[in-house]
Protein backbone atom coordinates (compact mmCIF):
# COMPACT_ATOMS: atom_id res chain seq x y z
CA UNK A 1 0.00 0.00 0.00
CA UNK A 2 2.75 2.44 0.96
CA UNK A 3 4.73 1.60 -2.19
CA UNK A 4 1.60 2.03 -4.27
CA UNK A 5 0.93 5.50 -2.89
CA UNK A 6 4.58 6.52 -3.05
CA UNK A 7 4.64 5.64 -6.75
CA UNK A 8 1.53 7.70 -7.36
CA UNK A 9 2.99 10.59 -5.36
CA UNK A 10 6.16 10.55 -7.47
CA UNK A 11 4.05 10.50 -10.64
CA UNK A 12 2.06 13.53 -9.45
CA UNK A 13 5.28 15.37 -8.57
CA UNK A 14 6.67 14.75 -12.05
CA UNK A 15 3.43 16.07 -13.59
CA UNK A 16 3.62 19.21 -11.45
CA UNK A 17 7.22 19.75 -12.51
CA UNK A 18 6.35 19.44 -16.21
CA UNK A 19 3.38 21.79 -15.85
CA UNK A 20 5.47 24.39 -14.00
CA UNK A 21 8.24 24.27 -16.60
CA UNK A 22 5.79 24.85 -19.46
CA UNK A 23 4.03 27.67 -17.61
CA UNK A 24 7.31 29.48 -16.90
CA UNK A 25 8.22 29.33 -20.60
CA UNK A 26 4.88 30.67 -21.84
CA UNK A 27 4.89 33.32 -19.10
CA UNK A 28 8.25 34.64 -20.34
CA UNK A 29 7.08 34.66 -23.96
CA UNK A 30 3.92 36.61 -23.10
CA UNK A 31 5.74 39.22 -21.00
CA UNK A 32 8.16 39.88 -23.87
CA UNK A 33 5.38 40.04 -26.46
CA UNK A 34 3.32 42.42 -24.30
CA UNK A 35 6.25 44.84 -24.17
CA UNK A 36 6.74 44.58 -27.93
CA UNK A 37 3.09 44.90 -28.92
CA UNK A 38 2.18 47.78 -26.63
CA UNK A 39 5.20 49.72 -27.93
CA UNK A 40 4.50 49.02 -31.59
CA UNK A 41 0.76 49.51 -31.07
CA UNK A 42 1.31 53.02 -29.74
CA UNK A 43 3.86 53.87 -32.45
CA UNK A 44 1.73 52.50 -35.29
CA UNK A 45 -1.62 53.76 -33.99
CA UNK A 46 -3.17 50.28 -34.22
CA UNK A 47 -6.10 49.57 -31.89
CA UNK A 48 -5.98 45.88 -32.78
CA UNK A 49 -2.31 45.66 -31.72
CA UNK A 50 -3.04 47.47 -28.46
CA UNK A 51 -5.93 45.06 -27.85
CA UNK A 52 -3.60 42.13 -28.50
CA UNK A 53 -0.99 43.60 -26.15
CA UNK A 54 -3.60 43.73 -23.38
CA UNK A 55 -4.31 40.09 -24.17
CA UNK A 56 -0.61 39.32 -23.69
CA UNK A 57 -0.57 41.14 -20.35
CA UNK A 58 -3.69 39.31 -19.21
CA UNK A 59 -2.19 35.98 -20.24
CA UNK A 60 1.00 36.72 -18.31
CA UNK A 61 -1.13 37.26 -15.19
CA UNK A 62 -3.14 34.12 -15.99
CA UNK A 63 0.02 32.03 -16.25
CA UNK A 64 1.17 33.50 -12.95
CA UNK A 65 -2.10 32.34 -11.34
CA UNK A 66 -1.68 28.94 -12.96
CA UNK A 67 1.86 28.55 -11.61
CA UNK A 68 0.65 29.39 -8.11
CA UNK A 69 -2.01 26.67 -8.06
CA UNK A 70 -0.03 23.87 -9.75
CA UNK A 71 -0.27 20.86 -7.44
CA UNK A 72 -2.94 22.44 -5.22
CA UNK A 73 -6.46 21.15 -4.64
CA UNK A 74 -9.32 21.30 -7.14
CA UNK A 75 -10.81 24.13 -5.08
CA UNK A 76 -7.67 26.26 -5.56
CA UNK A 77 -7.57 25.47 -9.28
CA UNK A 78 -11.23 26.35 -9.71
CA UNK A 79 -10.69 29.60 -7.80
CA UNK A 80 -7.77 30.49 -10.08
CA UNK A 81 -9.87 29.65 -13.15
CA UNK A 82 -12.61 31.94 -11.83
CA UNK A 83 -10.08 34.78 -11.52
CA UNK A 84 -8.91 34.09 -15.07
CA UNK A 85 -12.48 34.31 -16.36
CA UNK A 86 -13.05 37.63 -14.63
CA UNK A 87 -9.72 38.88 -15.98
CA UNK A 88 -10.70 37.90 -19.53
CA UNK A 89 -13.92 39.91 -19.18
CA UNK A 90 -11.95 42.87 -17.86
CA UNK A 91 -9.58 42.79 -20.82
CA UNK A 92 -12.54 42.63 -23.19
CA UNK A 93 -13.99 45.74 -21.53
CA UNK A 94 -10.65 47.56 -21.81
CA UNK A 95 -10.53 46.79 -25.53
CA UNK A 96 -14.03 48.25 -25.95
CA UNK A 97 -12.89 51.45 -24.23
CA UNK A 98 -9.87 51.65 -26.56
CA UNK A 99 -12.14 51.20 -29.59
CA UNK A 100 -14.36 54.03 -28.33
CA UNK A 101 -11.34 56.33 -28.01
CA UNK A 102 -10.19 55.40 -31.52
CA UNK A 103 -13.63 56.19 -32.91
CA UNK A 104 -13.42 59.69 -31.42
CA UNK A 105 -9.88 60.19 -32.75
CA UNK A 106 -9.62 58.11 -35.96
CA UNK A 107 -6.09 57.38 -37.16
CA UNK A 108 -4.82 55.30 -40.07
CA UNK A 109 -2.42 52.74 -38.55
CA UNK A 110 1.00 51.84 -39.96
CA UNK A 111 0.28 48.72 -42.03
CA UNK A 112 3.84 47.39 -42.16
CA UNK A 113 4.39 47.60 -38.41
CA UNK A 114 1.02 45.97 -37.77
CA UNK A 115 1.66 43.05 -40.13
CA UNK A 116 5.22 42.30 -38.98
CA UNK A 117 4.35 42.48 -35.28
CA UNK A 118 1.22 40.40 -35.81
CA UNK A 119 3.25 37.67 -37.53
CA UNK A 120 5.88 37.66 -34.76
CA UNK A 121 3.11 37.38 -32.15
CA UNK A 122 1.49 34.56 -34.14
CA UNK A 123 4.72 32.55 -34.09
CA UNK A 124 5.22 33.24 -30.36
CA UNK A 125 1.69 32.22 -29.42
CA UNK A 126 1.77 29.22 -31.74
CA UNK A 127 4.76 28.03 -29.72
CA UNK A 128 2.85 28.60 -26.46
CA UNK A 129 -0.21 26.71 -27.74
CA UNK A 130 1.96 23.79 -28.86
CA UNK A 131 3.60 23.57 -25.44
CA UNK A 132 0.28 23.77 -23.58
CA UNK A 133 -1.70 21.36 -25.79
CA UNK A 134 -0.16 18.24 -24.23
CA UNK A 135 -1.35 19.46 -20.80
CA UNK A 136 -4.77 20.81 -21.85
CA UNK A 137 -6.59 17.76 -20.46
CA UNK A 138 -4.66 17.59 -17.15
CA UNK A 139 -7.12 19.67 -15.10
CA UNK A 140 -9.25 22.83 -15.16
CA UNK A 141 -6.21 24.99 -14.38
CA UNK A 142 -4.30 23.86 -17.47
CA UNK A 143 -7.46 23.74 -19.61
CA UNK A 144 -8.30 27.40 -18.91
CA UNK A 145 -4.66 28.32 -19.58
CA UNK A 146 -4.79 26.51 -22.93
CA UNK A 147 -7.96 28.43 -23.83
CA UNK A 148 -6.14 31.72 -23.20
CA UNK A 149 -3.38 30.65 -25.58
CA UNK A 150 -5.89 29.58 -28.22
CA UNK A 151 -7.53 33.01 -28.02
CA UNK A 152 -4.12 34.56 -28.65
CA UNK A 153 -3.83 32.73 -31.96
CA UNK A 154 -7.24 34.03 -33.03
CA UNK A 155 -6.27 37.57 -32.04
CA UNK A 156 -2.94 37.39 -33.89
CA UNK A 157 -4.56 36.19 -37.10
CA UNK A 158 -7.03 39.04 -36.70
CA UNK A 159 -4.24 41.62 -36.42
CA UNK A 160 -2.62 40.38 -39.65
CA UNK A 161 -6.03 40.40 -41.37
CA UNK A 162 -6.64 43.94 -40.09
CA UNK A 163 -3.35 45.11 -41.60
CA UNK A 164 -4.40 43.63 -44.95
CA UNK A 165 -7.82 45.28 -44.66
CA UNK A 166 -6.38 48.70 -43.86
CA UNK A 167 -4.08 48.35 -46.89
CA UNK A 168 -6.95 47.44 -49.20
CA UNK A 169 -9.52 50.07 -48.14
CA UNK A 170 -7.14 52.76 -46.78
CA UNK A 171 -9.34 53.13 -43.71
CA UNK A 172 -8.90 52.44 -39.97
CA UNK A 173 -12.19 50.51 -39.86
CA UNK A 174 -10.69 47.02 -40.38
CA UNK A 175 -8.39 47.69 -37.41
CA UNK A 176 -11.34 48.68 -35.22
CA UNK A 177 -13.49 45.75 -36.36
CA UNK A 178 -10.73 43.28 -35.47
CA UNK A 179 -10.31 44.92 -32.06
CA UNK A 180 -14.05 44.43 -31.46
CA UNK A 181 -13.78 40.79 -32.56
CA UNK A 182 -10.91 40.24 -30.11
CA UNK A 183 -13.08 41.69 -27.36
CA UNK A 184 -15.93 39.32 -28.29
CA UNK A 185 -13.58 36.30 -28.09
CA UNK A 186 -12.47 37.41 -24.61
CA UNK A 187 -16.05 37.73 -23.42
CA UNK A 188 -17.12 34.33 -24.79
CA UNK A 189 -14.16 32.53 -23.24
CA UNK A 190 -14.73 34.39 -19.99
CA UNK A 191 -18.29 33.08 -19.71
CA UNK A 192 -17.15 29.49 -20.42
CA UNK A 193 -14.28 29.55 -17.90
CA UNK A 194 -16.41 31.15 -15.17
CA UNK A 195 -19.17 28.58 -15.67
CA UNK A 196 -16.69 25.69 -15.45
CA UNK A 197 -15.03 27.18 -12.38
CA UNK A 198 -18.32 27.72 -10.54
CA UNK A 199 -19.43 24.16 -11.36
CA UNK A 200 -16.14 22.76 -10.01
CA UNK A 201 -16.33 24.89 -6.86
CA UNK A 202 -19.87 23.68 -6.13
CA UNK A 203 -18.81 20.08 -6.75
CA UNK A 204 -15.87 20.30 -4.33
CA UNK A 205 -18.10 21.90 -1.70
CA UNK A 206 -20.56 19.00 -1.92
CA UNK A 207 -17.73 16.46 -1.67
CA UNK A 208 -16.23 18.17 1.37
CA UNK A 209 -19.66 18.28 3.03
CA UNK A 210 -20.29 14.54 2.64
CA UNK A 211 -16.81 13.07 3.20
CA UNK A 212 -15.53 12.53 6.71
CA UNK A 213 -11.74 12.28 7.22
CA UNK A 214 -12.15 9.01 9.14
CA UNK A 215 -14.17 7.55 6.27
CA UNK A 216 -11.40 8.46 3.84
CA UNK A 217 -8.74 6.68 5.89
CA UNK A 218 -10.93 3.57 6.22
CA UNK A 219 -11.44 3.57 2.47
CA UNK A 220 -7.70 3.77 1.92
CA UNK A 221 -6.93 0.87 4.26
CA UNK A 222 -9.55 -1.39 2.76
CA UNK A 223 -9.00 -0.58 -0.91
CA UNK A 224 -5.33 -1.29 -1.53
CA UNK A 225 -5.06 -5.08 -1.19
CA UNK A 226 -2.44 -7.11 -3.00
CA UNK A 227 -0.42 -4.00 -3.92
CA UNK A 228 -3.18 -2.58 -6.12
CA UNK A 229 -3.70 1.15 -6.24
CA UNK A 230 -7.23 2.57 -6.69
CA UNK A 231 -7.42 5.99 -8.33
CA UNK A 232 -8.55 7.73 -5.14
CA UNK A 233 -6.48 5.81 -2.60
CA UNK A 234 -3.60 8.24 -2.22
CA UNK A 235 -5.91 11.20 -2.49
CA UNK A 236 -7.93 9.88 0.46
CA UNK A 237 -4.84 9.71 2.64
CA UNK A 238 -4.10 13.38 1.85
CA UNK A 239 -7.55 14.59 2.96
Amino acid sequence: MDSCCQDKSREIDRLRERQSKVLWIVLGINVCMFALEVTVGLLSGSTALLADSLDMLGDALVYGFSLYVVGRSDRWKAGAALLKGVLMAGIGAMVLVQVGISLLIPELPDIRMMAITGLVALVANGTCLLLLTRHSADDLNMRSTWLCSRNDIIANVGVVAAAAGVFIVSSPWPDLVVALAISAVFMKSSVYVVQQAVTTLRSTERQETHIEPSQSVAFLLSSCPANTCPANACRCRAI
